[in-house]
């Protein structure tokens, strides 16, 4: 669509009173395994959670998106995880762990006694089977073939077995109780990586018994969590029930688990007043006093840990002259942008990574101000005077770092129109949309954003700027770049790990790959008869501690 010249910020209220309209009908549930066409009855007492879309699977290391992590994070344990509402690691699966002097060994006592839901044991075979399943493009139950990817692993480790980046070499099993991991090279945050919200322990048996069909609707999902996967209705929920036997006692504390879809923020607030959900996330900071005005409800926030982007794809010819990806840097006025739509619950700096890591951050950066007549002079410059056509593909979900993405992408179109940069939105289904802009020659330009899994910078850099992690902007690369983030990984110190980062920071920001937008506060609500509920500044976020009265 080609947008307004102008836009003011006023019309935010406009913008407020359509996130407040009534709720937009949810599309009909297709039918489940059980054959049913209309939605079965929620079991009563039960826990249901206001999701912003559904998952894209619910297959472990074949995933990025946060909420597929949610729903898994309820069925498989990691080999670590988490404190509650921190990155600081606790023992899950494994028990202990330590690193050999030269840093490059890594060795994991396992918890015993431990059964996947199946009735299978879990083990160290079973933590090799499923790591090497992601790792290496061979492994007979991986089905690469029929399209599994598992992208993530190669953004977070670098590459596949056989790879020359590849950052693992080989995963030993050392005894039932005992995992080895053995790396390139040193990798300080290696357990904090390995215990992202994307690598949970599936059952091997689950596996080769559903085969291809592995996580999806109507399928398998087995883990060692605190629930066990009952029923997944698309479009409509997944229901999840209690494991009396879980490893961890007293645990869950709560019998049913329900994970309704929910695309629209207004939906999920109006469904959380009616009580016909108990607690949901991503709502839009204009909901703020509707909710501080419901006695039934209570504001909660996330610590913000995040960051909104927008992505400039320089394989689309007038994004490859970085003359030209500056320029859309100048036109946008992003520091109004967020404070009309986010409010206090968002800042806009220069850096990619988020506040938390500051000490990550260069200190001598500014924004790119907003600029609209440097912005034609670059574009000028470029040989772009009379301006060109740019599709903007726009997210179909709120997420904790754009909760309205359509009217923003629309501020967005503004602005650059008004450079002479012919805009045309798109957006498609969530899980088309983020398995298409990988695809060559990927979206021109798109919105997304990233929650970070651990807390570390390398969370935020390698997985977006490392090997394997650009091929949404057509495999750009930078060969510093890289260098400078494996001396990160490598590095015992802060202090010097600071040098390299600081460094990469500098280098993203002249060359505006991935335009950094918005750290945002997302903000949740939760009715009153919850408790328990401590949201994690990460992507992952287990639910067993949550109970209603």
């Amino acid at each position: 669509m080609k947008c307004r010249s102008l836009w003011a910020i006023a019309s935010v209220l406009v913008i407020a009173l359509t996130n407040c309209a009534a709720p937009k009908t949810e599309a009909p549930p297709t039918p489940s395994e059980t054959g049913a066409t209309s939605p079965a009855p929620i079991p009563k007492g039960a826990l249901i959670y206001g999701s912003g879309g559904q998952p894209v699977n619910l297959e472990p290391g074949n995933i990025t998106d946060g909420n597929s992590i949610i729903v898994q994070d309820q069925i498989y344990n990691r080999l670590m995880e988490f404190k509650p509402g921190t990155t600081e690691l606790m023992p899950a699966l494994a028990t202990n762990w330590v690193v050999s002097k030269d840093g490059k060994i890594w060795t994991f006592k396992l918890r015993q006694g431990v059964k996947f839901h199946d009735g299978t044991p879990f083990d160290a075979a079973a933590v090799k089977f499923n790591v090497e399943r992601w790792w290496d493009p061979k492994h007979p139950d991986g089905y690469r073939d029929a399209g599994r990817t598992y992208e993530i692993w190669e953004q977070i480790f670098g590459g596949f077995k056989g790879d020359p980046n590849s950052l693992l070499q080989e995963v030993v099993v050392v005894d039932k109780a005992t995992i080895r991991f053995v790396l390139k090279q040193p990798f300080a945050a290696f357990p904090d990586a390995i215990a992202s919200g994307f690598f949970g322990i599936a059952s091997p048996t689950a596996i080769k018994k559903a085969g291809l069909n592995y996580g999806g609707p109507g399928s398998l999902a087995i883990g060692t969590g605190p629930f066990i996967f009952k029923e997944w209705r698309t479009g409509d929920r997944i229901l999840l029930e209690k494991i009396p036997s879980y490893w961890q006692a007293g645990l869950p504390k709560t019998n049913q688990l329900v994970i309704r879809f929910v695309t629209d923020p207004a939906a999920r607030l109006a469904q959380l007043r009616a009580g016909q959900i108990d607690f949901t996330v991503e709502l839009t900071p204009d909901q703020r006093k509707e909710i501080e005005s419901d006695p039934n409800l209570q504001v909660v926030t996330r610590p913000s840990y995040n960051v909104g982007y927008l992505a400039l794809n320089p394989s689309y010819k007038p994004l490859s002259d970085v003359r030209v990806r500056q320029a859309i840097a100048h036109a946008i006025n992003r520091p109004a942008i967020v404070q009309a739509f986010w409010g206090g619950l968002g800042q806009h700096d220069p850096h990619f990574i988020p506040p938390p890591l500051s000490w990550a951050r260069a200190k001598n950066l500014k924004i790119y101000p907003y600029d609209p007549q440097k912005a034609r002079q670059l574009l000028a410059q470029a040989g772009y005077g009379k301006g060109f056509d740019l599709e903007l593909w726009y997210m179909p979900v709120s997420r904790p770092y754009f909760p309205t993405p359509k009217p923003i992408a629309e501020a967005f179109a503004a602005d650059l129109s008004a450079v002479g940069i012919r805009v045309s939105l798109k957006t498609k289904d969530w899980a088309a949309y983020l398995a298409d802009r990988r695809k060559p020659p990927g979206y021109q330009s798109f919105m997304l954003g990233w929650t970070g899994d651990f807390g570390d910078p390398d969370s935020f850099l390698y997985p977006h700027f490392g090997p394997g992690g650009t091929s949404d902007l057509g495999n750009w690369k930078n060969e510093q770049v890289f260098r400078l983030l494996n001396q990160g990984r490598a590095a015992g110190d802060r202090a010097t790990r600071a040098k390299f980062y600081t460094q990469v920071d500098q280098i993203l920001h002249r060359e505006v790959l991935r335009l950094p937008i918005v750290h945002s506060q997302p903000l949740l609500a939760k009715r009153k008869t919850v408790e328990g509920w401590i949201p994690s500044p990460l992507g992952s976020e287990p639910f067993e501690v949550i109970r209603k009265k």
